[in-house]
């Protein structure tokens, strides 16, 4: 077995779902008492929030590039990188290192296109849904990817840092979160993509009104695949 190196905190509510899904995944595969063999760097989520809006990329990619260096030298076989928005900086990662990086948007895309979908929506926050960095790597795979309008996404990125991230799951916020969904269908996503790591504490596929890509549990199992291969 492979041993994975998280690279998490951004938010622990998250990151602590991984762990979950990635063990419970390895004890449903290998029985018994298996449970995987994972190297945890968690960084401080409030210095990663201000980089975020200071606009300070460089620095914010600098910071985890070191973190990943940290669990290559521990002894990780490859990096999972336990949120969506800071694939911004995955190339400072993947440069940084000499064992592979699992990008979550190939994860995704890859669940996309097997499921024969090739249209989806894709709700986050404001940085994954606005800038290339995400929506480009999905485009790669064939997927048309449609995004909230201004309005909405103001209110998704909201409820992300004013709630989720802080592990409050409203059900008042979640109706917003369907009622954008629902928009998302109409204008022609067969699916939708939640594309930010705390969503999925709010939203799941009996919530939405058309098929979700909960990119957490789709990350955890590519990292469950790639530790067992």
């Amino acid at each position: 077995m492979k041993t994975i190196g998280l690279l998490g905190g951004m938010s622990w509510e998250s990151s602590a779902l991984y762990y979950q899904l990635i063990n419970e995944g390895v004890r449903d595969q290998l029985g018994g008492l298996h449970s995987a063999k994972v190297i945890l760097a968690s960084v401080d989520f409030a210095e990663i929030e201000h980089l975020q809006s200071t606009n300070d990329w460089d620095g914010a990619g600098q910071l985890l590039a070191e973190q990943s260096r940290l669990l290559e030298a521990a002894g990780a076989d490859f990096i999972v990188l336990c949120t969506n928005t800071m694939h911004k900086v995955a190339p400072s990662i993947e440069s940084a290192v000499a064992i592979p990086f699992l990008h979550l948007a190939d994860t995704t895309a890859a669940a996309i296109t097997d499921s024969g979908m090739s249209a989806v929506g894709l709700i986050g926050t404001s940085f994954t849904m606005e800038e290339d960095f995400y929506k480009d790597r999905l485009s790669a795979h064939g997927l048309t990817v449609l995004v909230p309008d201004a309005a909405q996404r103001q209110i998704i990125h909201r409820i992300i840092y004013e709630e989720l991230v802080l592990g409050v799951v409203s059900d008042t916020s979640r109706t917003e979160y369907v009622s954008v969904i629902a928009a998302l269908h109409h204008r022609g996503a067969q699916g939708v993509i939640l594309g930010c790591t705390e969503i999925e504490l709010l939203i799941s596929d009996d919530d939405s009104p058309i098929p979700t890509f909960p990119t957490t549990q789709l990350h955890a199992q590519a990292a469950i695949k790639m530790a067992l291969t």
